[in-house]
């Protein structure tokens, strides 16, 4: 994947980064528990990822969260933080 060069490149990773399958606007859903289960399962099922199906959940939703920055909403911000609670649970770690 060639990155374009413009300011917005994260838009573009998270639209089009084939390391993980997401489901269309799974982040902006309003259940943590979803947003959790829908990352583990897209991890589990990746073939591009490089580290544990946790690790890879992880990273997308922090990958998210820290490009977001101050645009994202402080409730949104606290359901993604949630749904980081829900994917140690779902993993059992």
């Amino acid at each position: 994947m060639k990155r374009p060069k413009s300011k917005y490149w994260s838009r573009y990773v998270t639209r089009h980064s084939s390391a993980l399958d997401l489901e269309k606007g799974v982040f902006t859903w309003d259940d943590p528990k979803k947003i959790a289960r829908s990352l583990k399962r897209s991890a589990e099922e990746s073939i591009h990822r490089k580290g544990t199906p946790f690790q890879s959940a992880m990273s997308m939703l922090n990958f998210y969260i820290n490009r977001a920055g101050k645009n994202l909403d402080p409730e949104r911000k606290e359901t993604l933080e949630q749904a980081k609670g829900e994917l140690r649970r779902l993993f059992k770690l």
